[in-house]
């Protein structure tokens, strides 16, 4: 049994799963999907103003399926094996099904994402995101919309976030910079899109 940590649970959920990967399955994921997928970064505009996003960007899932964000159209090719072989794992834990996902790579403390809630209509009223943390640890916050209350966790290498419920509604949440971490992160964002 997998030791599972309750993180949230007033105006949705939040469950971590710190050893999701044991750490030598977690070094290996880190090195073959840092170079298996194929990793861009993207630009976004935000009022009037074009910026280059402070992360590098991958999104795989069933093919032929299309997700929209931030005014960029991704459209799915299929899974690399690896991503396949982590979506099975975590289907069967979480009894969920993944028909794609968002990978991010955070290159140093200076990439980072800011506060946002993943609403999108294509993920449904109440999604359920799974989270799988590889690399360099890194602090990861929610803010409540309405009373501000804050929760700050540690993502650690080879850790699970399940995100699920009116969480989405309810609370945005970020990965802000951290100079002083020098390594590398890469976070995948397993999601189920209806078309």
């Amino acid at each position: 049994m997998i030791d599972c940590h309750e993180i949230i649970s007033r105006d949705g959920q939040v469950s971590y799963y710190p050893e999701f990967l044991m750490p030598t399955q977690a070094a290996h994921y880190l090195t073959s999907l840092s170079t298996e997928l194929s990793w861009r970064q993207e630009t976004v505009t935000l009022f009037g103003k074009r910026y280059l996003t402070p992360r590098l960007v991958a999104w795989y899932g069933d093919p032929g399926l299309s997700y929209r964000y931030s005014g960029i159209e991704h459209v799915a090719s299929g899974w690399s094996l690896s991503l396949d072989r982590l979506k099975q794992r975590l289907e069967k834990l979480t009894s969920l099904q993944f028909n794609s996902v968002l990978a991010n790579l955070y290159r140093d403390g200076n990439d980072s994402m800011g506060w946002h809630a993943d609403n999108e209509k294509v993920l449904g009223p109440n999604p359920s995101i799974a989270s799988v943390s590889l690399g360099q640890p890194r602090r990861f916050l929610f803010k409540h919309r309405t009373d501000k209350n804050r929760v700050e966790l540690l993502l650690e290498p080879g850790s699970l976030l399940l995100m699920q419920g009116e969480l989405q509604t309810h609370w945005l949440h970020s990965l802000p910079k951290q100079p002083q971490a020098n390594q590398p992160r890469l976070n995948l964002t397993f999601r189920t899109i209806f078309a």
